[in-house]
């Protein structure tokens, strides 16, 4: 062996050992993951001994804490890792302790945006993965079941969030009244465009086309506030549209924003979202990118107001690997990663000009973003220092972050202090990702080289092809699934719709008692069915002069306002034209029962205590029985003037036309509807068609964005054949 030769072996050696790039065999990979497994199973365990059923687990407590909405966040947020890890028992055991216990009608402020990625994102992926786990699943999935109910209860609470002059959802919502009142009207933008992953995957699954929409159209309200050089601020004024922040970056109050654009693009393959992404990338690489790395700017000018790094901002390099700019995204996230090389952690905030953790932001609270963008990188390069990256990841936490019930918030990357807090994403996001990174053969992987094929009500369907799709909470859709309910696609017109309580406005409230007075046939008994033994008599008269018109009506038909093309419909669901019968109809039972309660003899005038809201409707005992009474005293009261004499009816007779009525209606009437304005779904989504205040992208059919140099997300499309038709490629 000559001198030369000898001399480039010792170089070798000393480049791989400066360098520390080690070799990878599949076992050495498989070892990783399995002690991934076992992280995972250790704070899991420790969550369900200690800590369920609160939100999270104190890991140096040893004990529970409510945090976002005491609804057992941890467990719901898990529940996908469990499947994707392949332990289904224990999928199929939580499934059913969520189903049996879980009940979001409670009355707790909550965060629109926590809620919406944590607790619905965890639902419906836990539901598409369902099939996966030999869960016995009711007909017509992936179109039905019961985890996709209790999704669409929740995101049906979170819409009233969206009833604001500009469309932009506010940050707060009550789970059972709505926005509470005071309630800001300033929220961060990724509060504002981190919702049509989630809300686009319930449209598409249950036929109702709301909740795509309000999503879709708060995405485009912020589209069309950014500056005039293609900022967006950090924080808006949803009711006003004025900026209140006016800091422009891609980290911390925007991060899933860009996020969802990507991602919303190709799942529901929306062009018009990619092009925006795209508008919105020029700027960010004009203004805001400094030597592959990333500060913050003024919206207006694009001046530098602070040249920090945020942990948060680690999700970047991933998201340009979706569109296909690994070249990019491999020289960011060898920044990143010297960061944390650096401390053994990412802090918070990193000050690019100092090359320190900020004082103030030093904390790393297990975050997953920096490994999410090494395992969608790793999947794209199979570059093995990326593997190696995430071993330091691992490494890290388990010597540092490691305790006796779960793993803690590292309060100082400095010091390595710890916190007493397990945020719930240590076991969607950050054990998720690095046990994928360290399982190259899950079924999370398949790049579109095999599928499954699904029968359905609307036929048979291709699922498992791959693509999956995470929402920012690392919760995996199958873009597959969002196809086989084929009626998604053209949505229903929910407008005929209407929510019960409008019968009890004024205009309806005559419906409404044609209502009670039905129920009285078939439920009233004792002295209230002999008492009210002329209601009947009289509303047979009346239905039998009713039939002689021409639109013959049947006695047991309840009249309820919709608003369909003619007004009005049968209970049957048969349309019916508006007339003049109508009007007549309300007059002759308004008027007797009006003669019912002032005609009425041998009134008890004895009261009792009742446990109703009806005590709240006389303010005395006892009531001239001569007092002339109207309806409308009955069903809407009204404060009287001192100057009418007019009274409403006894309490007791009171009492007895309360137990008449419905249960459900009575549970309304318990609560206090009356005192604050409601917010009406359809009435929203009509009033947002109807003004448009948000033209379409001039992109909206440029399908072309969507084919982008990543083929392991996008082969899906030369199988299920349906997603792009030739003529949408056509270019």
């Amino acid at each position: 062996m000559n001198a030369i030769t000898i001399l480039y072996l010792i170089t070798c050696y000393f480049i791989n050992l400066s360098t520390g790039i080690r070799e990878y065999k599949k076992e050495d990979v498989f070892r990783l993951r399995e002690e991934v497994r076992e992280m995972f199973q250790h704070a899991y365990d420790g969550y369900l001994k200690y800590a369920y059923p609160y939100d999270e687990l104190r890991p140096l407590s040893c004990d529970g804490v409510d945090t976002w909405g005491s609804y057992s966040l941890t467990l719901i947020d898990a529940l996908d890792t469990l499947a994707i890890m392949g332990n289904y028992t224990e999928f199929n055991r939580v499934v059913d302790i969520v189903l049996q216990k879980q009940n979001f009608d409670a009355d707790i402020n909550v965060s629109v945006f926590e809620t919406n990625i944590r607790i619905i994102g965890g639902l419906l992926s836990a539901h598409l993965l369902s099939h996966k786990t030999g869960m016995k699943l009711e007909p017509g999935w992936p179109c039905n079941g019961p985890l996709l109910r209790l999704a669409e209860d929740v995101a049906q609470r979170l819409i009233a969030a969206f009833d604001t002059t500009t469309g932009m959802p506010y940050g707060t919502i009550n789970l059972r009244s709505g926005v509470p009142p005071g309630e800001t009207t300033v929220t961060c933008t990724a509060g504002v465009g981190t919702f049509i992953i989630e809300f686009g995957t319930l449209s598409r699954l249950t036929g109702d086309p709301l909740f795509e929409e309000v999503a879709y159209n708060a995405l485009k309200a912020l589209y069309h506030h950014k500056s005039p050089i293609g900022l967006v601020g950090n924080h808006i004024d949803v009711m006003t549209g004025r900026w209140t922040a006016q800091d422009a970056g891609i980290g911390g109050g925007v991060d899933s924003y860009f996020e969802y654009l990507v991602k919303g693009a190709i799942l529901l393959e929306k062009p018009e979202l990619m092009s925006m992404f795209r508008e919105a990338r020029q700027a960010i690489d004009k203004y805001l990118k400094k030597d592959d790395w990333y500060v913050w700017a003024t919206m207006l000018r694009g001046h530098v107001t602070l040249p920090v790094f945020q942990s948060l901002e680690s999700y970047w390099p991933g998201l340009l690997s979706l569109i296909g700019d690994t070249d990019t995204a491999m020289r960011i996230i060898h920044n990143y990663h010297s960061v944390w090389r650096q401390y053994g952690f990412t802090p918070e905030v990193y000050n690019l000009g100092t090359g320190e953790a900020s004082s103030s932001r030093e904390s790393y609270p297990l975050r997953p973003e920096l490994i999410e963008s090494i395992m969608y990188l790793y999947r794209e390069t199979r570059d093995p220092i990326l593997l190696q990256m995430g071993e330091d990841i691992l490494r890290s936490i388990q010597h540092s972050a490691r305790t006796q019930c779960g793993y803690a918030t590292i309060k100082d990357v400095r010091d390595h202090r710890k916190e007493d807090r397990m945020e719930s994403f240590f076991l969607s996001e950050t054990t998720k990702y690095l046990y994928l990174l360290f399982d190259p053969d899950n079924f999370i992987h398949n790049p579109g080289i095999s599928g499954t094929v699904i029968n359905t009500p609307n036929g048979e369907c291709i699922v498992d092809v791959g693509g999956y799709i995470f929402n920012t909470e690392a919760h995996p859709i199958d873009p597959t699934m969002l196809y086989c309910c084929h009626e998604a696609r053209d949505g229903i017109n929910i407008s005929e719709i209407h929510r019960i309580y409008q019968i009890l406005e004024e205009e309806d409230n005559i419906q409404f008692l044609t209502m009670m007075e039905g129920t009285i046939k078939i439920n009233a008994t004792g002295d209230a069915e002999s008492k009210s033994q002329s209601i009947p008599n009289e509303v047979n008269n009346t239905v039998d002069s009713v039939q002689s018109s021409e639109n013959k009506i049947d006695q047991n038909q309840v009249l309820i306002k919709t608003e369909t093309r003619t007004g009005y419909v049968n209970i049957d669901g048969t349309e019916r034209e508006k007339s003049k019968n109508e009007s007549s109809i309300r007059d002759i039972v308004k008027e007797h029962i009006i003669s019912y309660y002032n005609n009425t003899t041998n009134i008890n005038s004895e009261t009792k205590e009742l446990d109703s809201p009806i005590d709240n409707i006389t303010s005395e005992d006892e009531l001239d029985d001569e007092t002339d009474v109207e309806v409308d005293d009955i069903i809407i009261p009204q404060k009287l003037q001192e100057t009418v004499s007019i009274q409403p009816p006894s309490v007791t007779k009171a009492k007895e036309v309360y137990k008449l009525l419905p249960k459900v209606i009575q549970d309304f009437l318990s609560s206090d509807w009356k005192q604050k304005p409601k917010c009406e779904p359809q009435h929203m989504l009509e009033r947002i068609r109807k003004e448009k205040r948000y033209p379409d992208h001039p992109d909206v059919n440029e399908y072309k964005y969507l084919l982008t140099p990543a083929p392991s997300f996008l082969q899906r499309i030369s199988i299920a054949g349906e997603f792009l038709n030739k003529k949408q490629l056509e270019m």
